[in-house]
């Protein structure tokens, strides 16, 4: 009795730990796949602007431009001699530790003066190698030919190349670097954002269903109709509906939870052979049968010598030709029913055992046919 009871409650315990388990799963499970708003649109004015500036960067190891044939990077540094006082135009200038360079960085939305950002360093000229170099002071500018920023700094490149009489080894790109926080921004883009009566949210993929799901989402958080879907690509909020605050009404929507609409779409890179299908894409039925056609052509040539000690033979290269063609005759119909999933089209392609570059063709084939219900975009 004693054993029965005991075995009972070891059943009861099991039972329990079994609930919680399942009740402890369905806690961490993952939702459905949704993005925030921040991850599949962008809020109208807040956004990045792209810089530019020609520099020099010093100090290179015999690394740096020729001189003679980097005509720029000559008048570059005489220039830049001029302008600290020394005239350097009457001699001849042989150093190789000099290059020119191009330096870009992103301008972030809502930069302040004083604020430092990163920008990048690449070669202009026919420099080999950007180590060890310094950057010197570049001014950078915007679309709007305005500086922004200026640049200075110790230039950090990811690769590096050493050479011999008879090897060379190259890893990287040694003609281009960082400077970490290298720029300080010197101007402001005028931008006020607390004037704002109405934002405009942008969505990356443009699509009507996604637009009234956001529209939605933050009016059921803010508790009244805010927003509205102005088309497929926007959605306009009412700063003044929703507390009159936009960086306060910003930050309530911008985490919130959408499952974005995917259209039905298989994309093709024609040049790697690389295949992308959406979840969406649906097949209807067909019958689908693939073979190849081999056809190897071999030249075996023979020479042809006439009789010891004839006076009338010539030697001759005399043709043999071997041809031999080669049909998969196992290849039979395969049929897809109608409305597979994308799962289901993919094990059915596979199937019939055919290859990246095989299963363009049949994509392109069943588009033509008419049972593809996607897009089919090849780039």
């Amino acid at each position: 009795m004693l054993q029965h009871s005991i075995t009972r409650l070891l059943r009861m315990c099991g039972r329990l730990a079994l609930v919680a388990a399942v009740a402890w799963t369905g806690m961490i499970a993952p939702a459905a796949a949704t993005s925030r708003i921040k991850d599949i649109a962008d809020f109208e004015g807040v956004r990045e602007n792209q810089l530019v500036g020609y520099g020099i960067v010093v100090g290179l190891n015999g690394t740096g431009d020729d001189l003679e044939s980097a005509i720029f990077t000559r008048e570059s540094l005489i220039g830049m001699l001029e302008r600290l006082g020394v005239n350097a135009r009457d001699d001849d200038l042989e150093t190789d530790n000099v290059a020119a360079v191009m330096v870009t960085a992103s301008l972030p939305p809502f930069a302040r003066q004083g604020s430092e950002i990163d920008v990048t360093i690449s070669a202009l000229g026919d420099a080999s190698s950007l180590q060890g170099g310094t950057l010197l002071v570049t001014p950078m500018v915007g679309a709007d030919g305005e500086v922004y920023a200026v640049a200075q700094g110790q230039v950090t490149i990811g690769g590096f190349s050493a050479a011999g009489a008879a090897e060379s080894v190259l890893r990287g790109v040694p003609t281009s670097g960082r400077i970490a926080r290298g720029a300080i921004v010197e101007r402001e883009v005028p931008f006020d954002l607390a004037s704002l009566q109405t934002v405009n949210i942008a969505l990356r993929n443009p699509d009507f269903t996604t637009a009234q799901r956001i529209a939605d989402a933050v009016n059921a958080q803010i508790g009244r109709d805010v927003a509205y879907p102005r088309d497929s690509g926007t959605v306009m909020l009412n700063v003044s509906a929703g507390g009159g605050d936009p960086a306060a009404l910003l930050t309530k929507i911008e985490s919130l939870p959408i499952n974005p609409d995917l259209p039905a779409r298989v994309v093709i890179d024609e040049t790697t052979g690389v295949i992308v299908m959406g979840e969406n894409v649906r097949i209807s039925k067909i019958a689908v049968a693939q073979g190849n056609l081999t056809i190897r052509v071999t030249e075996t040539p023979q020479v042809s010598q006439p009789n010891p000690f004839s006076n009338t033979g010539v030697t001759v290269v005399v043709p043999r030709t071997n041809v031999e063609v080669q049909e998969d005759a196992d290849r039979k119909l395969a049929v897809l029913d109608p409305g597979v999933t994308l799962e289901e089209l993919v094990t059915g392609l596979n199937s019939l055992g055919v290859s990246p570059r095989d299963m363009i063709s049949i994509l392109q084939t069943i588009k033509t046919a008419g049972a593809l219900q996607a897009d089919l975009m090849v780039q």
